[in-house]
């Protein structure tokens, strides 16, 4: 798909998030859509279908050492997620692609077929320390490719022989799918869910994440890891000014009730080409509220549309973020969520035997 200018018309898809293929910041040249009046304002445009990309990975553990962060190591499975949450803040990898972060990243996605092979290379590395490996940080490793490429499946089934510690955070039913390891893991301190909930207004979500699993199945799910006992969490991200922060007491409340029994949110980002792509969005679905839905996120970011500071990015500053800080830890407290660290056991980890390795007689 070509490159646009931010202010070409909106382009609205069924079943799409991004209303535009909003050039990316390496892209030298961009084009802009006129309109010839044979469509109308608010006609949908045709379906853009789904393209599947393999991709050779050369290494799958990305390290990190942010203050932001609850974990040190990560793997992303896929580029790019058909979920098509707007707001999604890995938009911008795409950039790297020579491809748009907007309906490019929903629309043309990366799959790494020997993702498991090189995270069992990782592992037997002499010099590998083991700490929790972390999916879904920045693309859902549930998204609806996972359920024919496995790519996270095998993933986890790799962890598991290894009795490494994992952490998950989904929008996705079909986690679901993977229950029995991940009860079994739980039951060795091996691993903890999270599930993001943006919203219980099935109309917001619709427009927000079009291709996202609806709020009661997400508490469902919730419902469904916890009687596993699998530790599971809520995490209400993101929150975005005068449109949904007026739920932050009703997500937690419904999912406590579902039995998360931690919770963490997180203030709407965005950054690079999320920021265009984003208030694109809110004058095709929300223009009345578009400009105070964006005077309150820049109150929060200092007068800016992102701030990427370490202890600033996923809280913001200013009243707003204060009073927001200040709801959510009145509410957990009153909960009772948040009372107890999940803490994974490092200690299992080991290096089981490989397919051809000569055992010992002795």
């Amino acid at each position: 798909m070509a490159n646009e200018d931010p202010n070409s018309p909106p382009q609205r898809h069924k079943g799409r998030g991004a209303v535009s293929n909003l050039a990316g910041r390496f892209v030298d040249q961009v084009s802009t859509r006129e309109s010839d009046g044979w469509l109308t304002e608010m006609e949908p445009l045709e379906r853009i279908p789904t393209i599947a990309i393999e991709e050779k990975a050369k290494s799958i553990i990305a390290s990190n050492n942010s203050p932001d962060l609850p974990f040190s190591q990560s793997i992303n499975p896929y580029r790019g997620c058909e979920h098509g949450c707007t707001y999604c803040y890995a938009r911008p990898a795409h950039a790297y692609m020579d491809l748009s972060p907007g309906l490019d990243f929903e629309t043309r996605l990366f799959y790494k077929p020997n993702a498991a092979e090189l995270l069992e290379q990782a592992l037997r590395k002499k010099s590998y320390q083991c700490s929790p490996i972390a999916l879904g940080t920045n693309t859902d490793p549930y998204q609806p490719l996972e359920k024919d490429k496995r790519i996270t499946r095998q993933i986890l089934e790799t962890l598991q022989r290894y009795q490494h510690p994992i952490t998950i955070v989904t929008k996705s039913q079909l986690i679901l799918r993977d229950l029995p390891i991940l009860q079994e893991m739980a039951e060795d301190n091996l691993a903890n869910v999270a599930i993001s909930v943006t919203t219980l207004d099935n109309d917001l979500k619709r427009r927000l994440e079009p291709r996202t699993a609806g709020p009661a199945a997400r508490l469902r799910t919730i419902e469904a890891l916890s009687s596993a006992g699998i530790p599971t969490a809520v995490m209400a991200a993101p929150v975005i000014p005068a449109l949904n922060d007026s739920e932050l007491e009703g997500i937690l409340s419904a999912a406590s009730n579902a039995g998360a029994i931690h919770a963490v949110y997180i203030l709407l980002r965005l950054p690079f080409e999320v920021a265009p792509l984003f208030r694109q969005w809110l004058r095709e679905h929300y223009p009345q509220r578009a400009e105070h839905v964006m005077s309150i996120v820049q109150q929060s970011r200092d007068g800016k549309d992102y701030q990427s500071g370490f202890g600033e990015r996923q809280r913001g500053t200013g009243v707003f973020a204060q009073l927001l800080q200040q709801r959510f830890r009145v509410h957990c407290r009153k909960l009772g969520l948040n009372q107890r660290k999940l803490d994974l056991d490092c200690a299992r980890f080991t290096l089981p035997p490989r397919a051809g390795d000569q055992q010992s007689l002795f």
